[in-house]
């Protein structure tokens, strides 16, 4: 990697990450040029206040909301990692899947970061399956934002895939769906069905979250 190169990829996980965050936040960045998207970061504070963007000089990104259960694991494999002071790279000759970078902004502007390709570190691991399935969870909303907008007829494709992603437990903020989900049951133009699976998914997602089974039995 030449020197300009590597500024350039510098400047991107910098602008993900604001320099002087008021609050911790951890963030996950991939560029893969060819791939769709060729990049995205996703920006989690300790409240959970989520941000997705598909450009390091993107302005306006998509903001969600993550529940507080899930904030606190990604801070928890964060720590776990030293907060990515440490090389999280393998080293071994493995296929080229992008350059991944964990980067930890402790609320002061004083941050830290790793990249690497392929880690064989099961931490580093878990927190990058859960950042990619965030990602895939707002690709999702803008896919389905793109088709209330602009493709009635792909609504009900873009719904099944929320839907996939719910029964998987991979949907990252289901509350953050709900206005999209309201807009397609209020269009009398749609399909029944299309509307229909909207009103259920709505009520899914807007239903208090079960105890965990331990509660249950005190």
């Amino acid at each position: 990697m030449n020197s300009a190169t590597a500024r350039l990829s510098w400047l991107a996980v910098v602008l993900c990450a604001p320099l002087l965050a008021l609050t911790p936040r951890i963030s996950y960045t991939r560029s893969f040029p060819g791939s769709t998207p060729e990049y995205f970061c996703v920006n989690i504070d300790r409240g959970g206040v989520l941000e997705y963007k598909e450009s390091p000089t993107d302005d306006q990104p998509l903001k969600a909301q993550l529940p507080n259960s899930d904030t606190a694991s990604l801070f928890a494999m964060a720590e776990k990692l030293n907060y990515f002071k440490v090389p999280l790279e393998s080293g071994l000759k493995v296929a080229n899947t992008g350059k991944k970078t964990f980067r930890y902004e402790d609320g002061s502007g004083t941050g830290s970061e790793a990249t690497f390709n392929y880690s064989l570190n099961v931490t580093a691991q878990q927190l990058q399956e859960k950042f990619e399935q965030i990602a895939q969870s707002e690709r999702a909303y803008i896919e389905l934002d793109r088709t209330i907008r602009h493709d009635h007829l792909g609504i009900n494709d873009a719904l099944a895939e929320v839907e996939s992603l719910w029964l998987h437990k991979q949907l990252a903020a289901p509350k953050q769906f709900v206005p999209l989900l309201t807009r397609i049951m209020s269009h009398e133009s749609l399909m029944h069905l299309v509307r229909d699976r909207a009103a259920r998914l709505k009520d899914e997602f807007e239903a208090p979250a079960e105890p965990a089974a331990d509660s249950k039995q005190k």
